[in-house]
């Protein structure tokens, strides 16, 4: 009856053995029973339900009773909200009907009626029994009987379908709470209050809104840290933040002297708020108890009743997935984000040189992906640039590009080298003592000659060649030096090539992810790239890399992007 993700899959908790006096005093009761624990988990079953609906006991212990048997009809999941069993066990009182529909463990349909009523379990722990009776199907079936509902089916399918929509379209924390709000006040209730459990096991009242007039109104000094939640207590907040069933509640609930520090803060809710009537509803995701949602209503005359819990448990189930999405994304984020801002160097103070770097991360990756720069002194004075793509756009690929990096780093300091020979000695390296499997790269270094010029020396490892503009708008792309990528295994000659930077020239380089888009070719790429520079050339080095960055790279592009632009020195 409870514990079911919303695709379908059967809520499931660790069974137990049930105890022999329970299964006995199932075994003397001349019909099928089993018997449920407070949030709908099979504790118990007799032999004569194993017998009628084809099921051993072994599928039945810590199953949700609700998402393993009952069905509509045509034997589809019967939605919680059309369930007249899951209404009754909500209000734990004693109910029957006929027409209802069991699925068997061969896969049948057996039309039922059953009976359900509380029942003790062990003196401590109320339970709930259900009989079940094999029905004839009529000779004439119409329509199931329903119980009065406050809302038309139509609506609550509506709504439901909403709220998947609105809450899984979204992966950020504060907006799914948001969207969560909206749509169910004033839909539902006055008032909306969002419990919710953090990674350290505190909880957190982090929302408490009305509605006034056509807007919302947000109580901020309503919201904050919340007393622990303590484990026996009967009260409905404290049980729904146990992940027990939905529960109602109202004023009076909380008249008596608190069992804990949050029935104290829910009392105060209910005074400050006036809310008279309230339904409260577990968040949980497939992994955990999230929260406690808490809907209340103060002006509506209406009352919430049990008729109402299963449509505000469907809300909350479907706001427990979205939200352990957002979470787990934002927190993959931070990750990403904190790889990111150790793995990305500060540029080095270049007397004469003009040195800044851009990193974009791809939209909808992990925030992090494997385009890297660099730039370093050399053990001889000189001035090393780098700039590289790792295949890949995720954790794993920023690891092997930190990698990639860092050995770059100790060879080029070790070996007073061309930057060939360089790449070359990395290149046998990679696949042996690297997690990479295949990477571009252009490594160069620049210095200072005798005659005040500025001179550049790279080779090419299968990556776009470096644009070079002059101070007058002239560009051009350096296309010498190239040779095949990292990490094939083939072992070709790498070559060097040579240029000098004119006086307040600039030079570009950048990952594939600035030029490349669906739709686009490379040569549209790099002539889309060409241009903009040129007509750039004149800002200030900053202002010149962000506008190449905002202009060029393409609104569908979904790479990261590396940038590292140099500024030689002008005439004196």
């Amino acid at each position: 009856m409870a514990g079911a993700d919303d695709t379908g899959t059967v809520g499931r908790r660790p069974p137990a053995a049930p105890a022999a006096g329970l299964t006995a005093a199932l075994e003397a009761i001349g019909t099928a029973a089993y018997v449920v624990d407070e949030e709908g988990h099979v504790i118990a079953v007799n032999t004569r339900a194993e017998e009628l609906l084809v099921r051993p006991a072994e599928e039945f212990f810590g199953r949700d009773a609700h998402d393993l048997l009952h069905r509509d009809a045509h034997g589809h999941v019967l939605p919680r909200s059309r369930c007249r069993m899951r209404q009754a066990f909500h209000a734990g009182r004693t109910a029957q009907a006929e027409g209802d529909h069991f699925e068997c463990g061969d896969g049948s349909l057996l039309p039922v009626s059953w009976l359900i009523t509380p029942y003790d379990v062990d003196g401590r722990q109320v339970g709930t029994l259900v009989l079940v009776h094999a029905q004839s199907p009529p000779e004439t079936e119409g329509p199931p009987e329903t119980a009065a509902e406050s809302m038309p089916e139509l609506e609550r399918l509506a709504l439901l379908a909403e709220t998947t929509t609105r809450l899984t379209s979204t992966l950020d924390f504060e907006e799914t709470l948001r969207r969560l709000v909206a749509l169910v006040v004033p839909r539902l209730a006055d008032w909306a209050v969002v419990d919710l459990i953090t990674e350290r096991d505190e909880v957190w009242r982090t929302a408490v809104v009305h509605a006034e007039g056509d807007g919302l109104v947000r109580h901020e000094d309503l919201q904050g840290p919340m007393p622990p939640i303590p484990e026996e207590s009967p009260m409905p907040l404290s049980r729904a933040l146990r992940g027990v069933a939905s529960t109602l509640a109202g004023p009076q609930t909380y008249e008596r002297d608190p069992d804990s520090g949050i029935a104290v803060e829910q009392r105060r809710l209910f005074e400050v708020t006036g809310i008279r009537s309230a339904a409260i509803a577990p968040i949980r995701s497939t992994r955990a108890v999230l929260g406690a949602l808490t809907l209340g209503r103060a002006k509506d005359p209406v009352d919430f009743t049990t008729v109402d819990l299963p449509l505000i448990e469907d809300i909350a189930r479907r706001a427990g997935l979205a939200l352990d999405n957002a979470r787990l994304y934002q927190r993959q984020r931070k990750v990403a984000e904190t790889m990111q801002n150790h793995l990305l160097p500060q540029m080095p103070r270049v007397p004469g040189l003009q040195m800044t770097a851009r990193y974009l991360p791809a939209p909808d990756a992990s925030q992090v992906g494997g385009d890297w720069y660099d730039a370093f002194t050399l053990s001889d004075g000189a001035t090393a640039l780098a700039v590289g793509d790792v295949v890949g756009h995720d954790l794993e690929a920023a690891a092997g590009m930190a990698q990639l990096r860092n050995m770059l780093r100790a060879y080029a300091w070790a070996h007073q080298e061309p930057p060939s020979r360089i790449v070359a000695r990395l290149d046998a390296a990679v696949m042996h003592i690297t997690d990479v499997t295949m990477a571009t790269m252009i490594f160069a270094r620049i210095e200072e000659r005798d005659d005040g010029h500025w001179e550049l020396t790279w080779t090419n490892a299968g990556h776009p060649p470096p644009l070079l503009i002059s101070h007058d708008g002239l560009a051009h792309y350096l296309t010498d030096g190239h040779g095949i990528l990292l990490g094939t295994g083939v072992r070709t000659p790498r070559t060097d090539a040579t240029a000098l930077l004119p006086p307040g020239s600039t030079l570009l380089l950048y990952t594939d992810g600035l030029i490349e888009a669906a739709g686009r070719s490379l040569d549209e790429g790099l002539g889309h790239l060409r241009r903009h520079a040129a007509a750039l050339a004149h800002r200030p080095l900053a202002s010149f890399t962000d506008q190449v960055l905002r202009r060029v790279r393409h609104v569908r592009n979904d790479d990261d992007v590396a940038l590292l632009a140099v500024r030689a020195p002008g005439r004196s």
